[in-house]
């Protein structure tokens, strides 16, 4: 059981991840495999050198059909739905009447719906919040689907070798594809800063599709201690710690996120903030930091400034393997967060010295 008393959740691949030698942890209701035999530094680096396959069939899928389907999802989050291509992906996130962040997700317009993908710890509330804001469309979730990741520099070209034209796929397109007969839904995006796939697909066939890709050579199968690692040095936010109700997109560094028409129009939740934030910048910024020394600060470390006064906190950190170090990132005051700026991360009572740092830790490596 977890420590809410309930028994978690197994994904289709859990007799799988058995077989494999997982060690299970219970993760947003479910029990997932945090890491294999080869240990969470190895699949760190497998993925970052090879290609490494995620079993990621906690998170959500959702669908929305309707003519309006695009307009009425841009009433709940900032992200420009209605200039979406065909088969193009969007990241985005639904925002509350203050501007923080309710979940972050992804969107593909899939042509006759939109397809999407929230995280785990949120389906339920996302699920509810879309049946309780939208009229005139149909909000179906996607119960029967799995989702696995196949992530690193060489899943291109494991891919290609069953799928004819996805080396031709542009970062954030997704396809409808057939694997040695099992129909799926690729998506070229990810959550570790290489380049990679997400691919959703039946429960019934999730397991013959993970044992085949297995079997290509290069692919080894990740748990989610190096997905946290691997997203963790690409700079990548996690809901729950980098994200959270009280955090806004722009305090997040996610302006990026908010196009030119949605600034302007607004008609999203919290868009007052949003954009009184995106004109005159927000008290708080979203940082990289860069420990020195070898202790890792961890999420809720203070962050503390010349004069021992704490001015912000650790959200996200860790040891980055291919950093070779502690790294972290941290919410702090504007004016301690430019490029260079020293700071003091209190650890176990000792006070260690930090730097401000670019994000992300690592280059992203995704297919342009």
């Amino acid at each position: 059981m977890d420590s809410s008393g309930q028994t978690p959740k197994r994904t289709p691949l859990y007799a799988l991840h058995e077989e494999l030698g997982a060690k299970f942890v219970p993760f947003a209701g479910y029990a997932m495999p945090v890491q294999y035999r080869q240990g969470i530094l190895a699949e760190h680096r497998h993925t970052r050198t090879q290609a490494g396959l995620f079993d990621v069939s906690h998170m959500g899928q959702v669908v929305v059909v309707g003519v309006n389907a695009a307009r009425a999802l841009e009433a709940l989050v900032p992200g420009d739905l209605q200039a979406l291509a065909v088969n193009h992906v969007r990241y985005t996130m639904f925002t509350n009447d203050r501007g923080g962040v309710l979940d972050d997700l992804m969107v593909t317009n899939a042509e006759e719906h939109l397809f999407l993908v929230v995280n785990a710890s949120r389906k339920n509330e996302d699920l509810a919040h879309l049946e309780g804001h939208i009229r005139g469309c149909g909000i179906g979730p996607r119960r029967e689907l799995a989702l696995l990741a196949l992530q690193g520099p060489t899943a291109a070209a494991v891919l290609g070798r069953m799928v004819r034209n996805v080396a031709t796929m542009k970062f954030m397109t997704s396809i409808i594809a057939s694997i040695d007969g099992i129909a799926c839904r690729i998506s070229r995006s990810g959550y570790t800063g290489e380049d990679g796939f997400e691919i959703s697909v039946r429960d019934e066939r999730a397991e013959d599709l993970a044992r085949r890709l297995l079997k290509e050579p290069g692919v080894a199968p990740i748990g989610l201690g190096a997905r946290d690692s691997l997203r963790l040095e690409a700079g990548l936010c996690l809901y729950g710690q980098d994200l959270t109700p009280d955090i806004t997109p722009i305090e997040a560094g996610l302006a990026w996120t908010i196009s030119k028409r949605r600034r302007g129009e607004g008609g999203f939740p919290g868009a007052t903030v949003i954009t009184g934030q995106l004109r005159d910048g927000p008290a708080r910024r979203r940082v990289g930091l860069k420990p020195e020394g070898r202790a890792p600060a961890r999420e809720h470390t203070p962050v503390v400034d010349a004069n021992g006064q704490m001015v912000g906190e650790v959200s996200s950190g860790g040891f980055g393997p291919t950093v070779g170090g502690p790294v972290a990132m941290a919410y702090v005051p504007a004016s301690h967060a430019k490029v260079g700026s020293h700071i003091g991360l209190s650890i176990r009572g000792a006070v260690h010295p930090a730097s401000v740092v670019s994000l992300p830790f690592v280059p992203h490596r995704y297919a342009k």
